[in-house]
C-alpha cells in the first residue's frame, strides 16, 4: 500500500464514515475467456499474486476501521472476486445482479444465497440485465445508472421502483469503460470524479449540469482504472499509478488518496471498486 502524508491526513477536515463491505477472495482467479477489452486469455495470470494484492485492499479497509464480510468463492467462477457486480444494496434492500454473459451467470445464485443466509429480508434478483454496483452507483440521494455495454436500460426503471429513489441514466460509449464504476467514482454525497469522454454527449452534458464541481479525470488516469476507486468520505482507495496522476486533485478537495497495487486483477478488468460491494442498511 502506498504511503500517504501523515501531516496532510492530520490537517484533513473530512470525516470518514465507517462502512460495511462484502468481498470475495480471488481463490479461483484466472482469465480464461474475454468479455471486456482488458481480458486476454493468452496473458499469464497468477491466482496467488491476485490473492496477495486483494489482501492488501482487504487489510487496508480493516485498518481504516471498516467491517468486511466475505462471500465464499465458487470454483469455475474466476470473476466472482469482483463483488461489486453481485448486487446493489441500499437501506437494507438488496437487488441481486442478473449478468449479461453466461460465464458470470452462476454468480447471481451465490449472492442470493449469501444475502438470504445472512438474514437480509428484502432480497430480489433483477428481472433485467443488471450488473450491480458495476453500473448502479449510489450518491446518497439518487442512483447514477450506466448502460451501453452491460446493464439493460430497462433495469434503470426496475431499480427506481425497487429502491424508491431517483435513478439517473448515463450512457457509456468507450468499450474500455464497460461498467459505470470504471468511468465514474462517488467521492461523497453529491461529489464525484469521472472521465467525460467515456460518456455519450448527452450524458456528458447531464453530468456537467448535475455535478458542476466534479473532478474531471484525464485519459491517462482513466486508462489505469483510476476511476474504479472506493471512497469512505475521506480516504480514496485507488490504483497506485492513479495516485501519482490524480492524487493532487483529490488532496486539493481534502481527500486522502491511498494507492493499492491490483495490477493482477486488472488483467480481468477490475480494481478496488470492482472488488468491493457496500452493504448499506
Amino acid at each position: 500500500m502506498a504511503q500517504t502524508n501523515v501531516e496532510q491526513i492530520s490537517n484533513n477536515n473530512r470525516t470518514a464514515r465507517s462502512r460495511r463491505f462484502l468481498m470475495c477472495r480471488p481463490t479461483y482467479f484466472d482469465v480464461t475467456y474475454s468479455i471486456n477489452p482488458w481480458m486476454d486469455p493468452s496473458v499469464p495470470t497468477s491466482a496467488d499474486t491476485g490473492l496477495a494484492q486483494w489482501k492488501q485492499l482487504h487489510d487496508a479497509y480493516v485498518a481504516l476501521g471498516h467491517d468486511v464480510a466475505l462471500i465464499e468463492p465458487v470454483p469455475g467462477l474466476p470473476d466472482m472476486v469482483f463483488a461489486a457486480n453481485g448486487a446493489t444494496v441500499i437501506d437494507g434492500k438488496v437487488l441481486v445482479a442478473r449478468f449479461r454473459h453466461a460465464q458470470r451467470a452462476d454468480e447471481a445464485p451465490a449472492y442470493l444465497d449469501w444475502f438470504r443466509t445472512a438474514g437480509w429480508s428484502q432480497v430480489h434478483q433483477a428481472e433485467y440485465i443488471n450488473e450491480g454496483e458495476g453500473d448502479f452507483l449510489y450518491t446518497g440521494s439518487e442512483i447514477l445508472a450506466g448502460c451501453g455495454f452491460r446493464s439493460d436500460l430497462r433495469a434503470h426503471d426496475e431499480a427506481r421502483e425497487f429502491f424508491g429513489i431517483p435513478v439517473v441514466g448515463l450512457t457509456l460509449v468507450d468499450p474500455r469503460f464497460y461498467h459505470l464504476d470504471t468511468a465514474l467514482a462517488v467521492l461523497g454525497p453529491g461529489e464525484i470524479m469521472y472521465y467525460p469522454e467515456a460518456f455519450a454527449p448527452d450524458s456528458q452534458r447531464l453530468l456537467a449540469e448535475r455535478f458542476p464541481d466534479a473532478i474531471q479525470a484525464d485519459e491517462p488516469t482513466a486508462a489505469v482504472f483510476g476511476l474504479n476507486a472506493l471512497s469512505d468520505g475521506r480516504h480514496v482507495l485507488m490504483p497506485e499509478r492513479a495516485v501519482e496522476l490524480a492524487g493532487s486533485q483529490l488532496r486539493e478537495r481534502g481527500f486522502v488518496p491511498i494507492g493499492i497495487d491490483l495490477t493482477e486483477l486488472l488483467k480481468a478488468g477490475g480494481n478496488a471498486k470492482c472488488c468491493t460491494l457496500e452493504l448499506r442498511g
